[in-house]
């Protein structure tokens, strides 16, 4: 089928894989291209393919928020990247129709990589109406029936035996072998999962759309559990995400019932998979490869003292031992503050703040003695211990969430209390960004509660 160029002006049309794959491909050579002579020839700034993969992030997000230079560039952008969008949008609807798919999963267009993951399955998938309908079942489908026979539990059963140890292979990919905790390992690994665990599910005969979702789900929890299991990761941090895993693996589970539940698909289930199965592997690999700079994370915590600020900065600068926590949060492997000590005074002493996991090494940078302590940070310890059966510590406990500066900003109120504002800079190279952002940014704040509140119990029992 020739690629007709009026179907871009019309939402009632269908378009057959071969023109939808070369029309995508070409269209994202011209982008790049255009992307990157205005990014480096206009605006002197690199740019890479993985500035797609990582679309949205904070700066896409707060774009009328940001200085007149950022401003700028990423309105610039955004403007470059309109027809493309609409292209992009107007073409995925075609496809669906073409192959006989929801016309609402075109919304999984925004969603990186994710979009992806779809762009390369409607790729694959057949046009409806050149489906050659088939005498009977293929043989791997002969077999599936033999081995499940009419049950829900042996199809789900079997489904699971397959996916799981797929699902902890690609972390074992993602996270240990290329150590990219992106949007690769977070987002496509479980919408794969949700989508091939239904696929094989349904793989000779269609099942209901709550069976779908159940297997996905269990799919789901039985590879965190085997990853709990081979020490490959902490209860704490499978429990962070498990959110935004089990919400994506859902989303998968829909494409896979969409798609076992079309009769004319069923031939193509095995080379669905497999190319999920490919694909995702090499997104990996290119996301390790490219990864981009994080973006500096600022998160501040008031409260407000009664005492004078003189007597606050000397609690400041360092504290005595805080009494092991009784609170449940850092009872879960959290890294908690203990001391703080001072070797100097000014500007260039060295101060230690010391959690329970090891010692912050922070050279001063501003000592305006009562008001700012600015410090940069060189050294730290790991941000928790993990909760598992074994002694583990996976990758991402090192170098993924980085404390880069931080202060204590001490303002005078007319009553003759303290304004004590503690203020952490930090960068977390898990993506995507917005969603890990809500965890460490929450985790700053109560380690910054604990010292805070430390510094005024001493300053008012004073």
């Amino acid at each position: 089928m020739r690629f007709d160029p009026s179907l871009l002006w019309t939402w009632h049309r269908a378009i057959d894989r071969v023109p939808y794959l070369v029309t995508g491909v070409v269209l994202f050579a011209i982008k790049y291209a255009i992307d990157g002579i205005v990014a480096n020839w206009v605006f002197h700034r690199d740019w890479s393919p993985m500035n797609y993969l990582v679309w949205p992030n904070d700066r896409t997000v707060t774009v009328f928020r940001l200085g007149d230079p950022e401003r700028e560039f990423a309105l610039t952008m955004l403007r470059i990247s309109l027809p493309f969008i609409w292209t992009g949008v107007i073409l995925t609807l075609h496809r669906l129709r073409a192959a006989g798919l929801p016309l609402s999963l075109v919304v999984l267009f925004f969603v990186p990589v994710v979009n992806l993951l779809l762009f390369a399955v409607l790729s694959v998938l057949p046009t409806r109406e050149l489906t050659v309908v088939r005498a009977g079942p293929a043989p791997l489908e002969r077999a599936h029936r033999r081995l499940t026979g009419d049950s829900y539990w042996r199809s789900g059963l079997l489904s699971i035996l397959i996916t799981v140890p797929l699902c902890v292979l690609g972390i074992v990919l993602g996270a240990n072998l290329l150590e990219s905790y992106g949007f690769s390992l977070f987002v496509g690994l479980p919408f794969a999962l949700g989508m091939i665990s239904v696929i094989l599910f349904g793989f000779s005969r269609p099942k209901p759309l709550g069976w779908c979702l159940l297997v996905a789900a269990c799919a789901t929890f039985f590879s965190g559990l085997v990853v709990v299991l081979v020490a490959l990761e902490g209860i704490i941090c499978l429990i962070m995400a498990a959110p935004i895993a089990m919400g994506l693996a859902l989303v998968g589970a829909l494409i896979g019932y969409a798609i076992q539940a079309r009769p004319w698909l069923n031939s193509w289930m095995v080379q669905v998979s497999l190319t999920m199965i490919l694909t995702l592997p090499a997104l990996m690999a290119a996301e390790s490869a490219n990864e981009p700079q994080p973006e500096l994370r600022e998160v501040c915590t008031v409260v407000e003292v009664d005492a004078p600020p003189e007597v606050v900065w000397q609690y400041v600068i360092e504290f005595p031992p805080l009494p092991e926590p009784d609170d449940w949060f850092f009872q879960t492997g959290v890294a908690y503050p203990q001391r703080a000590e001072i070797n100097g005074r000014g500007a260039g002493a060295m101060r230690y703040c010391v959690f329970s996991t090891g010692a912050f090494v922070e050279p001063i940078e501003v000592w305006d003695a009562p008001h700012l302590l600015r410090f940069d940070v060189t050294e730290q310890p790991a941000p928790m211990r993990e909760w598992s059966p074994y002694a583990i510590h996976p990758p991402h406990l090192d170098h993924y969430l980085n404390s880069r500066r931080g202060q204590f900003k001490l303002e005078r109120l007319p009553d003759g209390r303290t304004r004590l504002e503690g203020t952490t800079w930090y960068t977390n190279r898990m993506w995507p960004q917005r969603y890990w952002g809500l965890w460490s940014d929450y985790i700053i704040h109560r380690i910054h509660g604990r010292v805070l509140e430390h510094v005024k119990q001493l300053s008012e029992t004073k």
